[in-house]
């Protein structure tokens, strides 16, 4: 299976409550279906709206379904990145339109402070699955796709980690002991967080590239 991710840079943070009972949330359109994305990948409303329900019930209605700040390089959650807490996924027609509760770890103190200081953040799904490609040049998302989680946060995805996120999901995922391993791309995603800034990684693209390539 592939992780796949999506970018929705359309979200708004909202606050609510005073004093101590203050608390901040992001909310908008977190998923789509029957759709085909900038992506060029489109999930049929069926697979999204069982895997949405199947979400639902294991994590968002037992207090589990939790969101990192940044870009991660695999599905599972990271604790010691969790920044907020999915409180609610619902089926607008075609649309999933999240909320997420901003929570008081250090991530989420992190986001809290850049939205303060009116950085513009998005979020970003993340799941495995299937893909197949149509006769049109699309990818339809596979019946077996899983959400890793509803929302991460995520800055510019023009950024430098836009293009970590591409080599990332080239990798393979399996199923090994109960858990998802990474199959490919490990040493190139080491490469490519050496490459600090924009016109070093650009300098070097072709042949990160090409070193995965040979390696798939």
């Amino acid at each position: 299976m592939k992780l796949i991710t999506e970018e929705v840079s359309q979200v708004k943070f909202i606050t609510e409550g005073k004093g101590a009972d203050k608390k901040m949330f992001i909310e908008g359109v977190f998923l789509q279906g029957d759709i085909c994305n900038r992506n060029g990948r489109m999930y049929p409303m069926q697979t999204l709206a069982k895997e949405v329900a199947r979400y639902n019930e294991a994590f968002i209605c037992k207090g589990r379904a939790l969101g990192e700040l940044g870009h991660p390089d695999g599905p599972t959650v990271n604790l010691d990145r969790v920044s907020h807490k999915i409180v609610s996924l619902e089926q607008k027609g075609c649309n999933f339109i999240g909320k997420a509760q901003l929570l008081e770890t250090p991530m989420g103190k992190i986001a809290k402070s850049l939205i303060s200081e009116g950085v513009c953040l998005g979020v970003s799904s993340r799941g495995v699955g299937s893909l197949q490609m149509t006769n049109e040049g699309h990818k339809i998302v596979g019946p077996d796709f899983m959400l890793a989680t509803a929302a991460d946060i995520v800055a510019d995805p023009s950024a430098p980690d836009a293009f970590v996120s591409g080599i990332m999901e080239g990798k393979e995922w399996v199923w090994e002991g109960g858990i998802l391993r990474e199959h490919l791309a490990t040493n190139t995603q080491r490469r490519i967080n050496t490459l600090v800034d924009q016109k070093t990684l650009d300098e070097h693209k072709v042949q990160l590239f090409q070193d995965f390539l040979a390696n798939l």
